[in-house]
């Protein structure tokens, strides 16, 4: 990770909790110089020191080694509001249903941002039987493939895998109103409303 606790982060989140100095000293073990030090640019927080102060300060150590404080405006956890991360790394993909810091191989995530599936990412729908039998104009060659679709509706997300040089096609139960995904490892993710 390229990022370490700033100072303007340990004093904003200090006074959000409304602690002076010297009481987050106390309870984090240290003293109310070392506190100021920090908030002042002149040292910074030892290793040992991340997780008693993240506890302290009430986030998560993603949130205060970012300086991101999330706040998940998704309550009630609509899963149409969901958010996908995928990692450069590893490709490890990553579903929540709001607001949060990830991190995979190292890496600080942002959450994809879907894009209308555009004439190079063409999508089919065929009705097949009880189920859609979805299809994507797309290589799937080593370098540039599609990664996996997904159908997202208020109550249920469905993934599937999809591998370089197989099909980028699948069968999926489309039941209701949702969001249909297909992630181009070169182009991002792409979104169909269906």
């Amino acid at each position: 990770m390229d990022t370490y606790i700033t100072g303007t982060t340990v004093k904003r989140l200090r006074e959000a909790k409304g602690l002076t100095q010297l009481q987050l000293a106390e309870k984090i073990g240290v003293t109310a110089k070392a506190v100021s030090k920090w908030e002042t640019a002149k040292g910074l927080p030892d290793i040992s020191l991340i997780e008693p102060l993240s506890q302290t300060l009430g986030v998560s150590v993603m949130e205060l080694m970012s300086g991101e404080t999330v706040i998940n405006r998704n309550a009630s956890s609509n899963l149409l509001r969901s958010k996908l991360y995928v990692c450069p790394v590893c490709g490890n993909i990553i579903h929540t249903t709001g607001e949060v810091v990830i991190s995979c191989c190292g890496i600080a995530l942002p959450p994809l941002e879907a894009e209308e599936a555009d004439g190079e990412h063409t999508i089919s729908i065929e009705s097949v039987e009880d189920e859609r039998f979805i299809t994507v104009e797309h290589e799937m060659s080593k370098k540039h493939f599609i990664s996996f679709i997904a159908y997202v509706t208020t109550d249920k997300v469905q993934f599937i895998k999809l591998y370089p040089e197989g099909n980028a096609e699948t069968r999926i139960q489309l039941r209701g109103r949702g969001c249909l995904y297909v992630y181009c490892n070169k182009h991002g993710l792409m979104k169909k409303r269906v």
